[in-house]
């Protein structure tokens, strides 16, 4: 993807959708000092460009029971190319695990999880992670509590 320049209603926009994206045009409009239609047009053009992504609404973890927050540290047997491509179907594959990372390091992979409990992260881990033919190890860290957590990029 190619780097845009952004204009600071550009920005203005984008600041406001990451922490309200069900705002309306109008109210967007009043917010960045511009036109609804402005807006929309301007909306359109960073869709287009991939600068937005998919509109989606986030749920409260713990309000569905799902508030253990573990971060999975992965080894691999090899480095094969088809090893990390069935490991990585494996993952996708996971509800539980919410964002997976191919590290430089010590470790080949990180995964955050979320569990209902330690139990349930177990089963996870024991009956999935590591009887993966690809895995040679993992390490497990639980978070005590968030300190900070956004999804919101700086522009």
């Amino acid at each position: 993807m190619n780097h845009i320049e952004l204009d600071a209603i550009d920005r203005q926009i984008l600041r406001v959708l990451q922490h309200q994206a069900d705002i309306s045009h109008a109210a967007l409009a009043e917010k960045v000092g511009a036109s609804s239609a402005s807006c929309w047009r301007r909306i359109k053009a960073l869709e287009a460009a991939g600068v937005l992504g998919k509109t989606v609404r986030l749920v409260e973890p713990e309000a569905i029971g799902r508030g253990l927050n573990v971060f999975c540290q992965v080894r691999m047997k090899s480095h094969d190319p088809v090893a990390r491509r069935d490991f990585e179907r494996f993952v996708e594959s996971h509800d539980e695990v919410l964002e997976c990372y191919s590290m430089s390091g010590e470790w080949d992979y990180l995964l955050r999880v979320v569990a209902a409990d330690v139990r349930d992260y177990e089963r996870l881990l024991m009956h999935g992670i590591l009887t993966h033919e690809a895995v040679a190890n993992s390490s497990s860290h639980f978070a005590l509590k968030s300190v900070k957590y956004t999804t919101a990029l700086p522009v």
